[in-house]
């Protein structure tokens, strides 16, 4: 175990005379990067997570088919969190003063920030990621016919990109469900299944597979249908990255569905310094990047009127977002859903498909937008 050590308060606060206060905010998510860049000059940030990058999740699937996109959306931390104290570990336990990491160090806080989204594997460093990258990219390349199961957002997209740029090979989607894409409504399902379908992707619902009984690429189905496959993917749901919490003092505040609940100013209930933002809270919205971001700058708003000694009858409060969703289906198309209506198409391709938001994405933490 590593040595277990207390992390001094460092800094000035210009505004008050007074020692800069101390936020930790655990999670490198697009929601605890932004908020950790965006606070660096009103507090002293420590973020704490496991990699030493940040990733914009959304895009990962173009750089699965295109490796040089990923070069743009993995990013050290140390490229754009200039004044933030970077702990690449994972967090293991939290008191009502300390964030404890598997590392063995001990971080005191004044503010903390619960943001770890959901649970994920991944390697620990940069580099390390852009191998992954160029491994998954040589693997669709190589393969003439491919599987993936899961019909969520992150199948649905995985699909529409293989077929978009190789559309030589044969494409398989199995989905346990009765329809695609079941967080959103109906007729934007429909739309993204005419989409796969009319690129020769054979979508198999209300199906399962068993990936240990497979053999020589044979594959069977809960149906019996058989699928020929060269290499497969899983893109099943990922968990909520709270597992970590339940025998911390914030135990009482993970709801069933293992997210921590929040009040209109996005503080943990029953712990006035603790906020959280992003896919962990148990706001009723769609889990979006876009939406992570709002938390986020929520987030900032409250902590900075805190860390001034502002009054909490002040605090900003967070309104939850109405189902808005674009998915993407290859470089020019999409399906984009508002409250009262779905477009399809070039439309929606437009606003998203093309750079998925990275360029913006990467001028929000004051990087250049690349290319």
């Amino acid at each position: 175990m590593g040595k277990l050590c207390l992390w001094k308060v460092r800094g000035k606060n210009e505004n008050s005379g007074g020692e800069l206060k101390r936020v930790v905010v655990v999670g490198g998510g697009i929601a605890g990067s932004l908020l950790a860049r965006s606070l660096q000059d009103y507090a002293n940030v420590v973020l704490v997570g496991q990699k030493e990058y940040f990733e914009i999740t959304w895009a990962s699937l173009r750089g699965m088919v295109e490796p040089t996109f990923a070069e743009r959306i993995v990013v050290n931390h140390s490229d754009y969190l200039t004044n933030v104290q970077i702990v690449s570990s994972a967090a293991t336990n939290v008191t009502d003063t300390e964030v404890i990491t598997a590392d063995g160090h001990s971080l005191a806080y004044h503010y903390l920030v619960i943001a770890t989204g959901h649970a994920e594997s991944v390697p620990r460093e940069r580099d390390e990621r852009l191998g992954y990258y160029r491994k998954e990219n040589e693997k669709i390349k190589s393969a003439n016919s491919i599987l993936i199961v899961g019909g969520g957002p992150t199948g649905v997209q995985l699909a529409a990109e293989i077929v978009t740029d190789f559309p030589e090979k044969k494409v398989t989607l199995v989905h346990r469900g009765q329809r695609l894409l079941e967080f959103i409504g109906t007729k934007a399902s429909q739309k993204a299944l005419d989409w796969l379908v009319s690129k020769k992707v054979e979508v198999l619902l209300d199906q399962s597979v068993d990936l240990n009984n497979t053999s020589n690429g044979v594959i069977q189905t809960s149906k019996g249908e058989i699928i020929q496959a060269d290499c497969h993917f899983v893109c099943t749901g990922k968990p909520i990255g709270s597992s970590w919490l339940k025998e911390t003092v914030l135990s009482d505040s993970i709801d069933i569905h293992g997210r921590l609940t929040v009040d209109e100013n996005l503080r943990v209930r029953g712990h006035k310094n603790v906020f959280a933002i992003g896919d962990i809270t148990d706001i009723k919205e769609l889990k979006q990047g876009y939406l992570a971001q709002t938390h986020a700058q929520m987030a900032l708003k409250n902590l900075k009127l805190l860390l001034m000694g502002g009054n909490e009858s002040k605090l900003g409060k967070y309104k939850p977002s109405s189902d808005i969703a674009i998915v993407t289906l290859g470089r020019k198309a999409g399906v984009f859903q508002f409250p009262f209506m779905t477009l399809s198409g070039y439309i929606p391709g437009k606003l998203k498909s093309g750079d998925l938001f990275v360029g913006s994405t990467r001028q929000t933490l004051g990087l250049k937008r690349g290319h």
